[in-house]
């Protein structure tokens, strides 16, 4: 403590973390606490922070509001950041924020601050008061996860309507719909640095996923042994679940956004932030999607049929020239071409071929070897594999069907539970 006897910004941070990790709700969280940095400053990559900011491993807060908090208001901030690390918020729904940052941050800032509000009403160790009653909150969203927050959120922004009318919160909490102007998500009260988390080495990614899995794991252990029971559902956190119908249809659309010809009617968002006024791209065509199926075995008639015909449907929306289907093991069996005319009878018409090992490695050399340059890969695999994942040169989304432990090193991921299909 200093003469005037406050403590600085960085002692009540540190006792804000004490006071979480001695909470018996909050016991299992205590590893999640420790991954990466927490420091005190006003910018992170270079960038401004005016509140609060996580990459999805490292913490960053700004001196001065941390001084406009009280204690209460702190640890809800802390644990405000720490649950973005839990959820992988920064990893999972990467896909949203290349679509529309501000919307990808309001959607998982919802969703939190349901959690905690509803988490500390009995006994306040946490609030949403004050300064903090500028973040997103609306009762709409109780029981949504982010992907379906985000898209009622386009969906009101195509309308003009701003967000989803709540129910009026409690003396000192949030109420209908905190933040949220007319046709705008909520501002939220922290930053989500996206770019920081895509910049981490692949091989930096995989290792503070384990970590993160390994700290719940751990701390969920550690409760239980302690008789506290802690937050019952952090297992369930450790694996968002995603609905895979619409990640993926997500991810095509986003990714086969072509650039035909520019228009300076539309700018671009991707170059405003940094103060650069570009045009941005339409297309009416894409040319090439490529879906490669493990046919190692795993993956049976039914399951295949019902992938099949969400890949169809998608691609009625973004009309490719061609879909090139790889059937692969330890090389590629099948290679069939559908032209847009023929994408109606896919489901119908393939003839899947393999059942060997399994070698992601002879996908993207099929693919280099064969001069086929997609816009995006699809992959579909239970992620069992005899090598490593593979060097690609184009945007990749790994299906994994019921096998949470895989992590490819590259390109974004959906895990589907072999029932889903």
């Amino acid at each position: 403590m200093f003469g005037n006897g406050k403590l600085t910004p960085e002692q009540r941070l540190q006792k804000a973390v004490i006071a979480i990790m001695h909470h018996e709700r909050y016991r299992a969280l205590a590893g999640v606490l420790m991954i990466g940095s927490r420091t005190v400053d006003t910018h992170i990559r270079r960038s401004p922070v005016d509140t609060a900011a996580t990459d999805g491993m490292n913490e960053v807060y700004n001196p001065d509001f941390i001084a406009s908090l009280k204690d209460s208001e702190l640890r809800f901030l802390v644990l405000h950041e720490n649950y973005h690390k839990l959820y992988k918020h920064l990893t999972t729904w990467r896909w949203m924020y290349l679509r529309h940052a501000q919307m990808a941050n309001a959607s998982c800032d919802f969703v939190l601050n349901i959690k905690l509000v509803d988490d500390n009403k009995a006994d306040r160790f946490a609030t949403m008061t004050g300064p903090l009653l500028r973040g997103c909150f609306d009762e709409k969203y109780r029981d949504w996860d982010s992907a379906a927050v985000f898209h009622d959120l386009l969906k009101n922004a195509k309308q003009g309507g701003g967000g989803g009318q709540g129910e009026p919160g409690q003396p000192g909490e949030p109420g209908q719909g905190e933040g949220q102007g007319e046709g705008q998500p909520g501002q939220g009260f922290d930053t989500h640095d996206w770019d920081g988390a895509q910049d981490m080495p692949d091989a930096d990614k995989q290792a503070l996923a384990r970590d993160i899995d390994e700290a719940v794991r751990q701390g969920a252990l550690m409760a239980g042994k302690t008789g506290s029971g802690g937050d019952r559902s952090l297992e369930d956190l450790m694996q968002p679940q995603v609905d895979w119908r619409t990640a993926l249809r997500d991810f095509i659309t986003t990714t086969c956004a072509g650039s035909d010809f520019s228009t300076w009617k539309r700018p671009n968002r991707r170059f405003i932030g940094g103060g650069y006024y570009m045009p941005s791209g339409i297309t009416e065509r894409v040319k090439d999607i490529c879906v490669a199926i493990d046919a190692s075995g795993s993956i049976g008639g039914p399951q295949l049929a019902s992938f099949f015909s969400e890949v169809r449907g998608i691609a009625d929306s973004v009309r490719p020239e061609r879909v090139h289907l790889l059937y692969w093991d330890t090389e590629v069996c099948r290679h069939e071409v559908y032209l847009e005319q023929d994408l109606p009878n896919l489901v119908t018409s393939t003839k899947p071929e393999g059942g060997g090992g399994t070698m992601v490695e002879c996908v993207p050399e099929f693919l280099n070897k064969n001069g086929i340059a997609p816009q995006a890969v699809i992959m579909l695999t239970d992620g069992y594999l005899g090598g490593g994942w593979g060097t690609w040169t184009c945007p990749v989304l790994w299906t994994i069907l019921d096998n949470k432990s895989a992590r490819p090193a590259h390109g974004a991921t959906i895990h589907i539970k072999g029932h889903e299909l």
